[in-house]
């Protein structure tokens, strides 16, 4: 079912609430300042029974310039507006003003509402009529309906609601499928339940007992109760207008333009990337100027208002009536995403001057000038889910992101982000692969050129190191993988294992298929140092020992040595020149826990003893077994590690 909001807008005093209260019965005045004075200074809410039986919400909210922000945290849930002018003033500042607000967030549909027709002539109504009809010459209201009526005696009323009727029934729903989001713009307590907040419902389904975040402080809350237009319900759905109890978060906690959604939604950010929109026509006695670069701002998005600055990418300034590319970077934490519009006020004198839509909601700063953002920017703005998440991978410094992840960095929906994939997927632009169960998604360029630096760098390094059996993880991430998480470098390892580019032994890697070979005298130098440890094999001679007795080059020696201990022929005790063959060092680690298996612990000397070895080689033998964790000291004895 499809569900709407109807709002009202206009000048002070032109008869908004009067005009809800006849459509619904309700005063939307609830506050005793309102009363006194006689205008709307918060925003009203009623429920509104149409001539289809089809229930909407209707948005009453103040006219008075001193409260225009007020008015925008209530027209951004607006579907259809009611732009109310009283027939005896006609157009005044403040019609002008919510106009342009209406326009610049898109709101749908409206209609042209004329209170007061009994205190004028037709011949005056015509003029009026003509007034208006050229005031929203332009703007989404340019073809709307007119309709005249009058409080005193109801006339035209009955016109009017089939009119709202007619004109919400053309109205597109709010995605009911998306997660929840709803922005607060009522905090209050109510005796025996606790923290209410009220809002519209932006999009998603919000059900009894679900839990919200709140965010920005992303706290987390329960669903304790739901109602809708006063009526206690399971389930509210996008496009009602709500009232949420919840659990778990006080009122002190809270404030108007928080957000409640689905957890792990939306983040919190400070910088946007936008498209800005200044107004070119004034509304009142104020002539309209340029936005200047780094000019401060309010900046009014759903119900929230936040100081800011404009980072201009084009251009110094900004002249009225003109729109283009730019940043904003906020003093507070805002809770946006893509797609989001925005209305920019002034800082001093406060007056409406633009708006525009949220194009990226986490953006970095970008340098100034530069053809190739605008073009980024172009993509975001106008660009289909698979331009968009194809320039998001493509820009990402690792590339390599989370599937699970995608829609929340987007501000897209799962639904749009798996038929993008599946899209791209075909087409051979993305690759998608699982690793520790968990999906990961990357570009299939940059995939292919990290395979190629990774295979590149691994056959120059077998053909500079031959008798190493492969590089360390440190160095391979230090030359080709600057810079990229942990994480990321892990699973790009496993995936070229995977494809066996690679293969992985320890904190080494190599191409898959390298088998470190030696020469013909490499091989004599290796038999030569088997010989000697062989028969010492707990006081081994070092490999330059073994050298200078074999009129072998030392160096060559040495190699051939590491070379041995890369193909787990030996094993070099800590990082001394001390090396046992594997079969040695394996007999003497036996040795150590067979004897604490029957004694309970092993000294130095009891080890030494057990190995006709001296002390010095004892004592690197044991403290390698430390290191290795396989026993360790305690007073004088090793006992076993686990």
């Amino acid at each position: 079912m499809k569900y709407v909001i109807v709002g009202t807008a206009g000048h002070v005093d032109h008869g908004k609430t009067t005009l809800i209260q006849q459509l619904t019965g309700v005063d939307t005045d609830r506050l005793t300042e309102e009363k006194k004075r006689g205008i709307s200074i918060e925003l009203g809410f009623a429920p509104f029974t149409l001539p289809g039986g089809r229930l909407a919400g209707v948005v009453d909210v103040p006219g008075h310039e001193k409260f225009i922000k007020h008015m925008l945290a209530g027209a951004g849930g607006m579907d259809v507006v009611l732009l109310v002018i009283a027939s005896n003033e006609g157009v005044m500042p403040q019609t002008l003003e919510h106009l342009y607000i209406l326009d610049l967030l898109e709101i749908e549909k409206g209609i042209l509402v004329l209170t007061k027709k009994d205190l004028v002539d037709p011949e005056w109504m015509a003029l009026v009529e003509q007034d208006i009809r050229d005031a929203v010459q332009g703007t989404f209201m340019e073809n709307a309906p007119v309709v005249a009526i009058s409080a005193l005696d109801g006339s035209g009323l009955e016109t009017l609601k089939e009119t709202i009727d007619a004109v919400t029934r053309q109205v597109r729903g709010k995605d009911e499928d998306a997660p929840f989001r709803l922005p607060i713009d009522r905090i209050f307590t109510i005796k025996g339940a606790g923290t209410v907040v009220t809002g519209t419902l932006a999009s998603g389904r919000l059900k009894t007992g679900a839990i919200a975040e709140v965010l920005p402080s992303q706290k987390q809350a329960r669903v304790r109760q739901l109602q809708v237009h006063g009526k206690k319900m399971d389930e509210a759905a996008a496009g009602q207008r709500v009232a949420v109890n919840l659990a778990g978060i006080e009122v002190n906690e809270l404030e108007r333009g928080n957000v409640i959604a689905q957890p792990g939604l939306l983040v919190p950010t400070q910088a946007l990337d936008i498209k800005l929109k200044l107004l070119a026509k004034p509304f009142g006695k104020e002539t309209r100027r340029p936005i200047h670069n780094r000019e401060r701002v309010r900046f009014h998005t759903g119900t929230q208002e936040i100081l800011g600055r404009v980072l201009l990418l084009d251009s110094d300034f900004l002249e009225p009536g003109k729109e283009g590319y730019a940043q904003i970077f906020l003093e507070e934490e805002a809770v946006v995403a893509r797609g989001d519009h925005f209305i920019i006020r002034s800082y001093s004198p406060v007056t409406t001057v633009g708006g525009g839509i949220v194009i990226e909601p986490y953006a970095k700063k970008h340098k100034r000038y530069r053809q190739e953002v605008i073009d980024e920017m172009m993509i975001k703005e106008q660009g289909t889910p698979d331009e968009l998440i194809e320039q998001h991978l493509l820009q990402d410094p690792e590339a390599v992101v989370y599937r699970d992840g995608l829609a929340k960095d987007m501000g897209l929906t799962d639904t749009v982000i798996e038929d993008a994939l599946k899209g791209l997927m075909d087409k051979g632009k993305v690759k998608i692969f699982n690793v520790d169960q968990r999906d990961w998604v990357v570009h299939a360029t940059i995939l292919a050129s990290y395979g190629r630096w990774v295979q590149d760098y691994l056959e120059r390094f077998h053909r500079q190191q031959p008798l190493k059996a492969g590089v360390t993880l440190e160095e391979l991430r230090s030359k080709l993988f600057k810079g990229f998480s942990p994480r990321v470098f892990s699973v790009l390892l496993v995936y070229f294992a995977q494809q066996k580019i690679l293969t992985q032994s320890g904190q080494k890697v190599k191409l898959t298929d390298y088998q470190i070979t030696l020469t013909a005298q490499q091989e004599m130098i290796r038999n030569s140092l088997l010989e000697a440890w062989n028969s010492q094999p707990y006081s081994p001679p070092s490999a330059a020992e073994v050298a200078q007795a074999k009129n072998f080059p030392v160096d060559e020696a040495e190699a051939v040595a590491d070379a041995m201990i890369e193909m787990g022929e030996a094993v070099r005790i800590q990082s001394g020149d001390i090396i046992l063959t594997e079969d040695a060092w394996n007999r003497a680690v036996d040795l150590a826990k067979s004897f604490i298996d029957t004694n309970g612990g092993l000294t130095l000397a009891e080890f030494r003893d057990g190995l006709q070895t001296s002390r010095k080689y004892a004592l690197a033998m044991l403290e390698h077994m430390d290191e290795k964790r396989i026993t360790k000291r305690m007073g004088d004895k090793r006992v076993l590690s686990k």
